[in-house]
């Protein structure tokens, strides 16, 4: 039995041999006689409030505001990270992700190794119950076979390994040497001038065709709006009004709402749309990187960016979508978090998880009530020297890098204490007034590094 086979088939042990399944009863697909569809749509450095049902009135996206309108959203989703590799890691295990072998970005060479194959993906935990699986999209949890999407459990893969490419050549620009980075199921592929994320949207909806007579799960990763911004002339001309960084950012954000509108509207005329849960989310901040035009997301009251743990970096847009099974047209302003999908996808799906250790939770009462408390007492985050730590009202962030908010500069500090009850903007440093407070929470953090080093 060969190396990949024989670890495929230890994952599958592994899942048969999780957790008891919760009662069937809470599963509609199992009432119905088919478990349902999952279309898992990540998108790529989309900040905080950067769709129009989030408040940034100035965008056009009626898409995601039909999909909300449609299900719930939510207010308070935090992401494992603010960049990348790290927050994929967090959302394909449901573990932080450090304890998912991620604590930073991977590389974006061919030949690096990314996610450690002994993590086991959504895409197989839901392989081992059934599902025909697939990845359409950006990928960046590695760059060898058995760590690209086809050895983590994807049936079918399409995309680009990387970090970023430019979306009409699909080379990777960021630094050299220059390499062309586009892949289906592990082969190199050249499709060079078509607008890659319309190939993203094709290739999704080639996807649900194909497998709609049998449950399938969909991991669509745009890779929008990341930088390079490009965004199509239908947008440069709706928003040729606005000033720059926003205006570019504003033709690609509206470019990938066209987008993710093709893959719902493929879900609706096929008949599928009250047998699929849909989730959307961002994987980190806008970016202000000199590529990405130094800014150009809205993050209204909210403090930071893409790469810090302040508001800003991690508290991202979130929507879940299931006509008939989840309550539509509301809000929720509960904490919770993305690794809590893949246990939650598990809810939903009847499957049985896999791994004791999973830190997301099962957050099925949330979305069904707005009384329902929290399932989370702590969450924790870090990227380098840089932590942060979310316990009720408080959160502490160590060694925050300074960043400007409303016109002004806020300095850095060892530790900042936010009452997040009080004051969501992050501006006001509580520390001094409440030191047996940072006490406590540098010590669950102190708790939590040596915990998720058990892996």
């Amino acid at each position: 039995m060969g190396t990949h086979t024989r670890r495929e088939f230890l994952k599958r042990l592994a899942v048969a041999a999780g957790w008891p399944a919760v009662s069937r009863a809470a599963f509609a697909g199992e009432q119905s006689g088919r478990k349902p569809n999952v279309v898992l749509i990540f998108t790529d450095d989309q900040g905080t409030l950067d769709v129009n049902c989030y408040g940034s009135k100035d965008l056009y996206t009626p898409n995601l505001d039909r999909l909300a309108r449609e299900g719930t959203r939510f207010t308070q989703l935090y992401v494992g990270a603010p960049v990348c590799s790290p927050s994929r890691a967090a959302l394909m295990t449901g573990r932080y992700p450090q304890r998912a072998g991620v604590p930073g970005n991977v590389s974006s060479m061919k030949g690096n190794p990314g996610m450690p194959t002994e993590q086991t993906t959504i895409a197989e935990m839901l392989k081992a119950a059934g599902y025909v699986t697939g990845h359409v999209g950006k990928w960046h949890l590695g760059y060898t076979p058995e760590t690209m999407p086809n050895g983590q459990g994807f049936n079918y893969s399409f995309g680009h390994m990387g970090g970023c490419i430019d979306n009409y050549s699909h080379f990777f620009y960021w630094q050299g040497p220059n390499r062309h980075d586009l892949w289906q199921n592990g082969q190199e592929v050249w499709r060079e001038g078509q607008f890659f994320p319309e190939m993203v949207a094709d290739e999704s909806c080639r996807f649900i065709e194909k497998n709609k007579d049998r449950p399938f799960f969909l991991y669509t990763a745009f890779n929008v709006p990341h930088y390079p911004m490009q965004g199509t002339e239908k947008y440069r001309k709706m928003y040729e009004h606005l000033k720059e960084p926003r205006r570019a950012y504003a033709e690609f954000v509206s470019t990938l709402d066209e987008k993710i509108g093709q893959i719902i509207d493929k879900i609706d005329r096929l008949g599928l749309r009250k047998n699929t849960l849909i989730i959307f989310c961002s994987d980190n901040g806008h970016s202000v990187e000199q590529r990405a035009n130094f800014g150009g997301g809205n993050t209204g009251p909210f403090r930071g960016h893409k790469f810090t743990l302040w508001e800003g970096g991690i508290r991202m847009p979130s929507i879940v979508s299931w006509p008939g099974r989840i309550p539509q047209d509301a809000v929720r302003s509960q904490v919770v978090a993305s690794i809590d999908w893949l246990p939650t996808i598990a809810r939903y799906c009847g499957v049985r998880l896999h791994e004791p250790r999973i830190d997301g939770k099962d957050i099925y009462a949330v979305i069904d009530s707005p009384e329902a408390p929290s399932p989370h007492d702590c969450l924790h985050w870090a990227t380098g020297r840089h932590w942060a730590v979310r316990q009720g009202r408080w959160k502490l962030v160590h060694d925050g890098p300074s960043t400007e908010h409303n016109g002004r500069k806020i300095p850095q500090v060892a530790d900042f204490l936010s009452n997040m009850a009080e004051d969501v903007t992050e501006t006001k440093n509580l520390a001094k007034d409440h030191p047996d407070i940072v006490a406590r929470l540098t010590g669950l953090h102190e708790q939590w590094v040596k915990d998720v080093r058990q892996q």
